[in-house]
């Protein structure tokens, strides 16, 4: 996690994720503990000193209830303000947020990264994740199960378990992920 300094995004996680964390009525030690984070990242990502990376931004939005979109989007604001938030090997990138009575949808653009593996921790019950291959090889899903997806393959999978992101061979993916996260 850098630490290099105040970015953008990382003041507008900051204030969102203090926010959110205060109307549920949770200390930071209380959320840390239920996102599985040391209580130094969520005092410096709520403080803006630290930058988001994507794991840890998916454990507080389990932990929160919320979709990880809450998080990293200002209310009301287009999805193509949004910037990238990277991951051991994921670079993730929202596209649109999309809001039914029974579900939210999120749209991203997914780099996976070459030489690196990227465990993401479970989401809720229900959530569901569905990526589409439009360049290189990748082995995505459940971390007991994980699947093989090429160029126009598309694969869904339960989030509710830890799922696995890996490049397979010499190029990075480039895909689309629809994560549905049901409305509780």
């Amino acid at each position: 996690m850098s630490t290099r300094g105040t970015s953008p995004q990382g003041i507008s996680v900051g204030r969102r994720l203090r926010e959110l964390r205060e109307v549920r009525g949770l200390t930071l030690s209380e959320l840390a503990r239920l996102a599985g984070v040391g209580k130094a990242t969520l005092s410096g990502l709520e403080n803006g000193t630290r930058d988001p990376r994507l794991e840890t931004l998916y454990a507080i939005a389990t932990a929160l209830g919320v979709p990880m979109s809450a998080l990293t989007l200002d209310r009301g604001a287009p999805a193509a303000t949004a910037s990238p938030v990277r991951g051991e090997a994921v670079v993730s990138t929202l596209l649109e947020v999309f809001e039914e009575p029974a579900a939210t949808y999120e749209l991203f653009t997914l780099r996976i990264l070459v030489g690196v593996e990227q465990v993401s921790p479970a989401h809720p019950v229900g959530v569901t994740e569905h990526l589409t291959v439009f360049r290189g090889r990748a082995r995505v899903g459940p971390v007991d199960t994980p699947l093989s997806v090429g160029c126009g393959d598309h694969v869904s999978w339960a989030a509710d378990t830890p799922h696995v992101y890996a490049a397979v061979g010499a190029g990075e993916v480039e895909a689309s992920l629809l994560i549905r996260t049901p409305r509780r």
